[in-house]
């Protein structure tokens, strides 16, 4: 296809998707709300754009590589479809080693619509996505008692959340990453509420699509969907969390308990290959460690030791006084955002621990292991706030509902009142494939 005509496809589906942008958030927040929400996420779509041009793909501040890498397969993906038609192309496909991810394919799909590259279209397409996910967060947020103020903070904040638009305004595949997570613990929290079959039948789609990106973070999601999809309502008590949490913890994390377990076994393997040596001397590199970014524990070996510090680091890093590059030093001012959210969360916990234990038990379930396994990986301070980005996302769930204020016997005096459940979740567009290591989002 000539260049001129390849231009022309990229614009119209720029513009195809800033339309389709429009339709779906007026039916999902409904057209009062559209008002306050649309302007956000078309702004939210129109800077991941801008960023993208000024960035020069990362150029600009030295960061990146692997959202290239991720189109380039997406174009090889596309020039065979051209020669043997549309199929989902797997690693023997392609002949490569490693498994293809899910996004190259969907990459493929729009380089195959655009008749040649297309990074801008698919910039779009994965900035589209990234406004998708603000809107199940909104709806999750209403799910879990936060009100329509509380929900449209947390919509607005994450939409411009400094790491998630650098990684949403590229052909990355953490956007991709975040909207499956967040979108099946969406499920599994609706389940709770509501035992509908269209649930059930989603969640397998968009585990596969979690496996796609990220095959470990499907492992994540198991335990906080298994209790939503038991019905559960209520917790007794403290101690009952408590040793709920400990108990499946230790079940998940524990190999001799299920070494019979295919599943279980392909976990530990991917497990082990984001903790090995190699993984974390790759990721923690001699410039990280020069520039500052790079971070060697005394663990003698054992991953799981000194797990104390590796989770100060993985939450709460980077620090002010860290050094290393541009990137790095912009990744301070999302955690400074973050270091907001997170104390918000506390707050929304405790409101919840009052009002809905069942939910802040699947919350938390996803929560804690996730953070305890990218602790037990933490080698660098320049990519643990790029990987922690689904952590960081269901623990401002919680944010959302300290915004609220408190609530008991109903919404406070002059605000709207809340649904007890969204009628219908968001629908998700499916993506994403890569077999990840936990340690290094390449």
């Amino acid at each position: 296809m000539p260049a001129e005509v390849s231009a022309l496809m990229q614009l119209l589906i720029v513009v195809m998707f800033f339309g389709a942008l429009a339709l779906l958030v007026r039916g999902v927040v409904g057209a009062g709300m559209a008002r306050r929400v649309l302007p956000v996420l078309l702004l939210a779509l129109a800077v991941r754009l801008v960023v993208y041009l000024v960035l020069d793909r990362g150029a600009l501040i030295g960061y990146g590589g692997d959202n290239v890498g991720y189109e380039l397969l997406g174009i090889e993906i596309a020039e065979r479809w051209q020669a043997e038609g549309i199929s989902y192309v797997t690693a023997d496909g392609v002949g490569r080693p490693y498994s293809v991810p899910l996004h190259s394919n969907l990459f493929a799909l729009v380089v195959y619509l655009c008749g040649g590259p297309a990074p801008m279209a698919c910039t779009a397409f994965v900035g589209f996505l990234a406004c998708v996910l603000c809107l199940i967060l909104y709806r999750f947020a209403l799910l879990i008692g936060a009100d329509e103020r509380g929900a449209f903070r947390l919509l607005a904040v994450m939409a411009f959340m400094p790491a998630f638009l650098l990684h949403t305004a590229d052909t990355y595949k953490d956007g991709f990453n975040a909207l499956f997570v967040v979108a099946a613990l969406a499920l599994g929290v609706s389940l709770t509420r509501r035992y509908a079959l269209w649930k059930l039948l989603l969640l397998p789609p968009l585990l596969w699509c979690v496996w796609g990106v990220r095959p470990y973070m499907v492992y994540m999601c198991l335990l906080p969907l298994a209790l939503g999809m038991t019905g559960l309502k209520r917790l007794i008590s403290l101690r009952a969390m408590v040793i709920t949490i400990v108990a499946l913890f230790v079940v998940l994390f524990d190999p001799a308990s299920l070494q019979e377990s295919a599943p279980m076994e392909d976990m530990w393997s991917r497990l082990a290959q984001g903790q090995s040596s190699a993984a974390l001397n790759s990721n923690a590199g001699l410039s990280g460690i020069a520039r500052g970014s790079g971070v060697r524990f005394e663990d003698g070996g054992n991953v799981w030791s000194h797990l104390g510090p590796k989770i100060f680091y993985t939450i709460l890093s980077p620090f002010p006084w860290t050094g290393g590059s541009l990137a790095l030093q912009l990744g301070k001012i999302d955690t400074l955002v973050w270091y907001m959210l997170l104390a918000l969360a506390v707050a929304g916990a405790r409101r919840l621990w009052s009002t809905d234990r069942s939910t802040l038990l699947i919350l938390l379930l996803f929560i804690v292991p996730a953070t305890v396994v990218y602790a037990s990986t933490m080698a660098n301070i320049g990519l643990i706030f790029r990987q922690r980005m689904p952590v960081v996302m269901v623990t401002s769930l919680l944010a959302a509902v300290a915004w609220s204020g408190a609530r008991r016997d109903g919404p406070a005096a002059g605000e709207p009142p809340v649904p007890s459940e969204p009628d219908e979740e968001p629908r998700v567009v499916s993506e994403p494939d890569e077999a990840p290591s936990p340690a290094g989002a390449r």
